[in-house]
């Protein structure tokens, strides 16, 4: 059973869309110092909190030699076992 409290497990029970956990990652790439970001039904999650408490994202993205689709599929790792906070 997934964990709804987390975004794998909004995603999972339909609260967020795929299309929303895709965006986050793009935001993060963009920007990662980003702190909020709303996604479903006022789904707030810190990107920058939840990449750097991941060790295998934030490794990852700090690698120089890692490439742009592994560091997208470590944010998108990290983001959906992060925990968003229903604003």
């Amino acid at each position: 059973m997934a964990d709804e409290h987390t975004t794998g497990g909004l995603f999972k029970a339909k609260a967020i869309t795929e299309d929303e956990v895709f965006a986050a990652v793009d935001a993060y790439m963009a920007d990662p110092t980003t702190a909020l970001f709303i996604m479903g039904d006022g789904y707030g999650l810190d990107l920058n909190a939840a990449v750097r408490s991941h060790a295998w994202a934030a490794q990852t993205v700090a690698n120089p030699d890692a490439t742009d689709h592994l560091k997208r599929a470590a944010v998108r790792t990290a983001i959906l076992l992060a925990r968003p906070e229903k604003r």
